[in-house]
Parts: C-alpha cells; sequence; structure tokens
C-alpha cells in the first residue's frame, strides 16, 4: 500500500483499474450500504485541549480493504437490520427524508450504525427507555451477545428485544455519505454518523479487524496525515477536517443537521493517457498519473490546494 507525501490511501493497482473501468474491460460492482460512526468525547474539564476527541481505529495491514488505514468503527448493513425495532428520536419517516431514501433503508442504516459501534467499539446508543441509555456494557453477557451479533448468530432486533432496549437515534446525527470508486472491486455506500459517547460507557478494541484504536483530537490526526504519519481513506479525513470548528460534542451533533448529504463519488478520466482522479468538492484529494507511474509517482493536490510532489513511502 502507497500513499503520497501526506497519508493518502492509494492502492497500487487503481491506475490498471481505472484504465479497464475507462476502456469497459471492468464493470462497476454494486455498492453495499454500510454505516459508520465518529464517536466524540468532549476534552476533561481544565485538561487546557479545545473540542472533543473522535475514536479511530487502525485496520489490520491483513484486511483486503483499507489494510493499514484509520478509519472508524462501522460496517455493512444486515439484511436484518430492516426488522422492527423499539425505537426513540426523529421517526423512520424524518430519517428517510433527512437522508433522501425510503423509511426501511433509513431504519437500516441507522440499526447498522448502532450494531456496529456496539460490535467494533463495545459502546451501545440504546436504552431502558427513551430518555435513558446503558450506563455499561463490559459484563460477561454483553460480550457473549456482541460476539454472536458479530458471528451473525443474533439478529439486532432480538438482541435489543431480549433485553428490552429502545435504539436511540436522536443519538446520532447524519454528517456525509461517500460512495467507494467504481473502479475498486469492494465498493460501499456508506453514511457517516456523529455521535457523543454516552456517559458511563468506554470504548473498547472489540474489533477483530483493528490492532489499535486511539482517541485523538480532529486537528491531531490531520495533522498526522498531512506529514504523511497516519494512513486515511479520503472520507476519513475529510471528516476530521469538518469536524474541528465544534468546541464539544454536543455542538458538533446539533450542526449535523446543516451537513449535506450529496453522495461524494470520486471521478476518474483519462485525458492524453494521464488519469485525473478527482472527488467532487474536496480538490486536496486530486491526483495525476502519468501513463506508466506507479501510486508513488505523478503528482497530487495538497491540502492547501497547492501541488505537491508524490512519492511517499509504502505503508
Amino acid at each position: 500500500m502507497s500513499s503520497t507525501t501526506n497519508g493518502q490511501w492509494y492502492p497500487p493497482e487503481w491506475p490498471d483499474r481505472i484504465r479497464a473501468l475507462a476502456s469497459g474491460e471492468l464493470t462497476p460492482a454494486t455498492p453495499r450500504r454500510a454505516a459508520t460512526v465518529l464517536l466524540l468525547r468532549d476534552a476533561a474539564s481544565g485538561s487546557g485541549s479545545h473540542g472533543p476527541a473522535v475514536h479511530m481505529l487502525r485496520r489490520r495491514a491483513s484486511m483486503a480493504f483499507a489494510g493499514g488505514a484509520y478509519a472508524y468503527p462501522g460496517g455493512s448493513v444486515d439484511p436484518r437490520d430492516e426488522r422492527p425495532v423499539a425505537w426513540a428520536g426523529p421517526s423512520r419517516a424524518q430519517w428517510a427524508v433527512r437522508m433522501g431514501v425510503d423509511p426501511a433503508t433509513a431504519q437500516s442504516i441507522v440499526c447498522a450504525a448502532v450494531r456496529e459501534t456496539f460490535e467494533e467499539a463495545g459502546v451501545l446508543l440504546a436504552g431502558a427507555s427513551a430518555d435513558t441509555v446503558v450506563a455499561d456494557t463490559t459484563g460477561e453477557d454483553w460480550e457473549a451477545d456482541r460476539a454472536a451479533l458479530v458471528a451473525h448468530e443474533l439478529s439486532f432486533a432480538d438482541f435489543l428485544g431480549r433485553r428490552g432496549l429502545v435504539l436511540r437515534s436522536d443519538l446520532l446525527g447524519a454528517w456525509a455519505r461517500w460512495i467507494t470508486p467504481e473502479f475498486e472491486p469492494r465498493r460501499y455506500d456508506t453514511w457517516f454518523f456523529v455521535a457523543a459517547l454516552p456517559e458511563g460507557q468506554r470504548t473498547r478494541n472489540a474489533s477483530t479487524e483493528a490492532d489499535r484504536t486511539v482517541w485523538i483530537r480532529p486537528e491531531e490526526a490531520a495533522a498526522g496525515y498531512d506529514r504523511g504519519e497516519l494512513l486515511m481513506m479520503p472520507p476519513t479525513i475529510s471528516m476530521l477536517r469538518r469536524l474541528q470548528p465544534y468546541g464539544t460534542a454536543a455542538d458538533a451533533l446539533a450542526a449535523a443537521e446543516a451537513q449535506d448529504l450529496t453522495p461524494v463519488l470520486a471521478r476518474a478520466r483519462l485525458v492524453d493517457g494521464e488519469i485525473v482522479l478527482s472527488w467532487p468538492g474536496h480538490d486536496e484529494f486530486t491526483k495525476r498519473i502519468t501513463n506508466g507511474d506507479g501510486p508513488g509517482d505523478g503528482e497530487s493536490d495538497g491540502p492547501s490546494g497547492t501541488t505537491s510532489p508524490a512519492g511517499g513511502t509504502p505503508r
């Protein structure tokens, strides 16, 4: 896996796949719906830190998709996520309007966000009533249920129903929507949400897909990316940059309603034999690869919009 001088994730096989797509030799895979949650935690009083920290995990280098990259808890929608669950917060119809999908699809995406956060971080956005939230999920019985969810032995609806829990959709804010490029063999239509870490709960590395987890302020993580120290996919770093203006987790959650949910999908064009790869509205990720160049060659637009030379160290 290679990157440019910053930490932009860039698989070495992309140029060949982009050319195959342009020539009609490659048929795009249908993206699977997915959900990802940026868990936020306010700094301790008197710490001197400004703004909330975000929970991130590093995907194992052996993972077929984005190995070694930092990301947020999340994963694919399970077809069973459409099953009826006790629900609090905005209705399914309200979520459908906000997300531009039908109510059943909206429920499945919101359920996937809550389920995946529990599966990968041990944090559960649910409570015994519409105005409470579980205070502790660290017992052996909770871990047994979490493992059963991961193994698809237990549906999320059955898990909530058996424990008499209500899904707290009001604890989530829809933040963005990104779709994996058409030339990627594994494609996801991913909804990004923000949520505050519930009082009393704590995160843990519960995911078999991650080898490290960290709480880090968005500006610190973005600086690590800019230095080429932290590998990230474009949507990951984009979320970090958009979080930086907010002073608290509550501020970020309150701002979710105003976020643009227009899907972001990479565009790849062949111009005189040169590949121009861009993400509309996100110029910092634009890459230009000449014929025969590898992922460490060519040029990419830096975070400030200026052009910087590629050639980062393989990760």
